[in-house]
């Protein structure tokens, strides 16, 4: 079994393993998994040049939290010593710095390792690739890994890495995660520094940190934040969640559905508090403030963000290589771009009534998080970029992959998908809670994560 980040990270700090010692074993562990196709640029002499600066500084007694440790950074998360891509042809060479919260993990010691793959411009759930290629699932390498995370979640589900950086607008981090059993964490919105994302929406991107453990994903927040690592131990016994029935609990493959009614039922029998309730209706207005706030801000934004890195939008329109982004893109140009009324109603109406909807339940029912499938589905066979089979029905691949993770994406609020026990393809069980509610969201995760490991 690979080393988690803690584990790797204890390690180092024993002087049981070196920062060179672990950059070659990911370069070993890269290259045998190569046809995994989890990153775009992975540079080994400036890794191991790295390495070699950080086993100095650990002998100087100067190590930070996270010395000598490498992550897979995403592709759409600026770097200034390596190329980033977006997963797009147009975009070449390094950005001209790092993104601020990577910022805060190389301070700390932190190496990159490469850059990892993704869906095309992070705009689809199966990191299908046209231009780069598509990433492939480590647990079966016909399947997708999932979007548009799909190289970071692929490259620690492989061992190649303990832990790195997704990004998570509509379920980019959590998706992956869930389809290569490992765990995503998607924060409040604005929880990290802003900006040095490729972006699609300002309004929901957000990083987000993914790693085999929650004490992974919860010490990466910790830095990003520069708050303390520690989390509270929550017990059992303490715990109340909501198990929303309607809608996320519809309509879902038999063994999905089968490990989830069994995480239920090892929880209930360890004392967590389990209430069969729902929000007041969100799937209204959910639908009505999802794609307008997406696509208004994608054409609003991402020509802003092309300027800077010294391309106009059309070299970028005109090098898109995956099908479906190209046509997501090109149905905003003109007369069918998305209205900014329809914009403005998103964000004045109808994701605050979303919010307010899901903080009255939280506070009505006294809940610590919101239990659900993270997916209605494992993972497909790579190529199905539009349809996918679920219970005998051809249904659209993005929207059915992210239909469980989409409505916390359009609130801002804090949810991480954890990999269930089991035998064959993984299957994620998703906890959601609310704004703000960070910490304590990733403490009653690391609670029952103990009690679905037992």
């Amino acid at each position: 079994m690979p080393l988690s980040m803690t584990e790797t990270l204890a390690a180092l700090e024993g002087g049981t393993l070196t920062a060179r010692d672990h950059v070659e074993a990911v370069l070993d562990s890269a290259a045998r998994h190569a046809d995994l196709n989890a990153f775009i640029t992975l540079d080994a002499e400036a890794l191991r040049a790295a390495a070699a600066a950080s086993d100095a500084r650990r002998a100087q007694g100067k190590a930070g939290t996270l010395e000598g440790l490498a992550l897979a950074i995403k592709d759409n998360i600026d770097t200034a010593d390596l190329p980033t891509t977006g997963g797009t042809p147009a975009l070449t060479g390094p950005a001209a710095a790092d993104a601020p919260p990577l910022e805060r993990l190389r301070a700390e010691g932190a190496l990159v390792a490469g850059k990892s793959n993704l869906h095309e411009l992070a705009f689809g759930i199966t990191s299908n690739n046209a231009a780069f290629g598509p990433v492939k699932n480590p647990l079966d390498p016909a399947m997708i890994a999932g979007g548009s995370s799909g190289g970071t979640a692929a490259a620690i589900a492989a061992g190649i890495v303990p832990a790195g950086l997704g990004t998570d607008t509509g379920g980019s981090a959590r998706v992956p995660a869930a389809l290569c059993g490992i765990v995503g964490f998607r924060p409040t919105a604005g929880r990290y520094p802003k900006g040095g994302v490729v972006p699609l929406s300002p309004t929901r991107d957000t990083i987000g940190p993914m790693g085999r453990s929650v004490a992974d994903v919860a010490l990466l927040d910790a830095v990003m934040t520069q708050n303390s690592p520690e989390l509270t131990r929550v017990p059992s016994n303490a715990i109340r969640l909501g198990v929303p029935r309607r809608v996320l609990w519809e309509g879902l493959e038999p063994a999905v559905a089968k490990r989830c009614e069994v995480a239920l039922g090892r929880l209930a029998a360890a004392g967590v508090t389990l209430i069969e309730s729902d929000p007041e209706d969100l799937w209204e207005d959910d639908a009505s403030a999802s794609f307008p706030i997406v696509l208004f801000e994608t054409m609003r934004d991402l020509p802003v963000y092309c300027a800077a890195r010294g391309i106009s939008f059309d070299a970028l329109m005109a090098g898109v290589a995956s099908p479906d982004v190209r046509g997501i893109l090109e149905s905003q140009l003109g007369d069918g771009a998305m209205p900014e009324a329809a914009y403005r109603a998103a964000m004045e109406i109808h994701r605050p009534a979303m919010q307010r909807k899901w903080a009255a339940w939280f506070a009505q029912q006294d809940l610590h998080g919101a239990l659900f499938p993270t997916t209605p589905l494992r993972a497909r066979p790579i190529g199905g970029d539009e349809t996918v089979t679920l219970n005998g029905a051809e249904e659209p691949t993005f929207a059915t992959y992210i239909r469980n993770t989409d409505h916390g994406s359009v609130m801002g609020i804090p949810g991480i998908s954890l990999p269930l026990p089991g035998d064959g393809l993984p299957v994620g069980l998703a906890l959601d809670g609310v704004a703000n509610g960070d910490r304590r969201l990733l403490s009653v995760a690391a609670a029952l994560e103990r009690l679905l490991q037992e």
